[in-house]
């Protein structure tokens, strides 16, 4: 077996992993953190996706959204059979852990209280998940997680045609329609600028990139979901708190971030800055929705078993 700096060096360099025998422990470890958030995210996206979607205003836009909650939960499952591979147990990981041990990304953590927030949550948040899995599809070492990911990005498309089409109609429909996805946007910009976690500047922990587990670092995949939501909502007209900077040539955001939240509210506050560690804590302590959506996933096994 090669050193930590040797092995990192043959993955610089193309070095593919095919299954654990091949990996240092450093790796695995690395490795196994990523595909846990990756899986929880998937999962715990099915229920906070659940509820509206029987709230969609037609037949084919409530089967749409169907559609995407069975994705979401068939991407869960391929990460957690990867975890299974690493040594885990995928009933453990899904059916014995407490709300709290989950390690989705914040965003699924919220209640979403209308169509509007659904179909925003798919046209953004769906695009953070594609802009990370992307990455990762193109740029990781271990090779059964790329392979998987062909299929994960073809559908998380459909996600983004089906979200961004909606929002597109909300917009056009009527003003209060379009003041929904307004409101939606007004919390949901800011929580999508937090999914890439810490700036580069502050990032100790560069295990992901030294194992060539992802490619781009957290600003760069920030930069390129702004790319494609900053233009989005310029297109109909909704207000962000970020632009395009000529002179950078960079999307540049309107407030220092990170900014505190109010969860109850769903509230952004940019007059109160706060430290990262704030925002980990935060995270750590998981939102207003977290209890519930775990208990509607567990309970389904429950269910069954009686």
């Amino acid at each position: 077996m090669p050193t930590e700096k040797q092995f990192k060096s043959q993955l610089q360099n193309g070095r593919m992993i095919e299954d654990e025998s091949e990996m240092t422990e450093g790796y695995k470890k690395a490795l196994k953190a990523t595909l846990k958030v990756s899986a929880d995210t998937e999962l715990m996206s099915a229920p906070a996706y659940y509820e509206m979607s029987m709230n969609a205003p037609t037949l084919d836009s409530r089967a749409s959204c169907i559609s995407v909650i069975q994705d979401e939960l068939g991407h869960g499952h391929i990460a957690y059979r990867l975890l299974e591979d690493l040594g885990e147990d995928r009933e453990e990981l899904i059916y014995e852990r407490e709300p709290h041990e989950f390690r989705n990304t914040y965003g699924f953590d919220q209640h979403l209280e209308t169509f509007a927030e659904l179909v925003c949550g798919h046209g953004m948040f769906d695009r953070a998940g594609m802009v990370l899995l992307s990455d990762i599809e193109a740029n990781t070492s271990y090779a059964p997680w790329k392979r998987a990911l062909r299929k994960v990005g073809k559908e998380e498309q459909f996600h983004l045609r089906h979200g961004e089409t909606w929002m597109r109609r909300l917009v056009n429909n009527s003003e209060k329609t379009k003041q929904r996805v307004q409101d939606a946007v007004d919390w949901m910009f800011p929580m999508g600028i937090e999914w890439f976690g810490m700036p580069d500047g502050k990032k100790h922990n560069t295990d992901q990139l030294d194992y060539r587990i992802k490619g781009k670092t957290n600003d760069e995949l920030r930069q390129e979901w702004m790319s494609h939501t900053v233009p989005l909502a310029n297109e109909l007209d909704l207000d962000v708190p970020a632009h395009f900077d000529d002179e950078s040539e960079e999307y540049v955001l309107e407030y220092d971030m990170p900014v505190a939240f109010d969860a109850d509210n769903k509230e952004w506050r940019f007059d109160e800055p706060i430290g990262w560690d704030d925002v980990l804590d935060r995270w750590r302590s998981r939102g207003p929705a977290n209890e519930k959506y775990v208990n509607m996933l567990q309970s389904g096994k429950l269910e069954v078993e009686v």
